[in-house]
């Protein structure tokens, strides 16, 4: 799925860069959910993608970071709204929950997505912030 969604995204123009698994091999999702997280944190990517066998565990990771917002997503409306809602940084895919063109347009809807910016969700999402701080 990993190969299937660079080529969409570098067809469609954007800039990959690829953070593993660069094998077959069995690896470690909080490994790679680490290096996503940094790579938006220091400013190396707008934002992530993660792909593990249900999308749970790597979701579980990256929200362990400081400042990332990722979310599990299997279907588009939670994919857009969780950018334009809640500022989402990191969208988690489940690899063996969805299939290919489903992770098309969850990576395209997520991509697409804007901040909107309401008071209302970026209160939220402040509070999050401070819960960041506070545990």
């Amino acid at each position: 799925m990993k190969e299937t969604l660079r080529e969409v995204l570098s067809g469609e123009g954007y800039d990959v860069l690829d953070l593993g698994a660069h094998n077959a091999l069995p690896s470690d999702y909080p490994d790679f959910a680490e290096q996503v997280g940094k790579a938006v944190l220091d400013g190396r990517a707008e934002r992530g993608l993660l792909l593990c066998g249900s999308g749970v565990g790597a979701s579980v990771a990256a929200n362990k970071l400081r400042g990332i917002r990722a979310g599990l997503c299997h279907d588009t409306y939670s994919a857009h709204q969780g950018v334009e809602h809640d500022n989402m940084n990191v969208l988690v895919l489940g690899a063996r929950v969805i299939g290919p063109e489903l992770a098309r347009e969850l990576v395209r809807a997520f991509l697409n997505a804007r901040f909107d910016g309401v008071e209302r969700h970026a209160a939220r999402v402040r509070k999050v912030a401070l819960l960041e701080e506070r545990c």
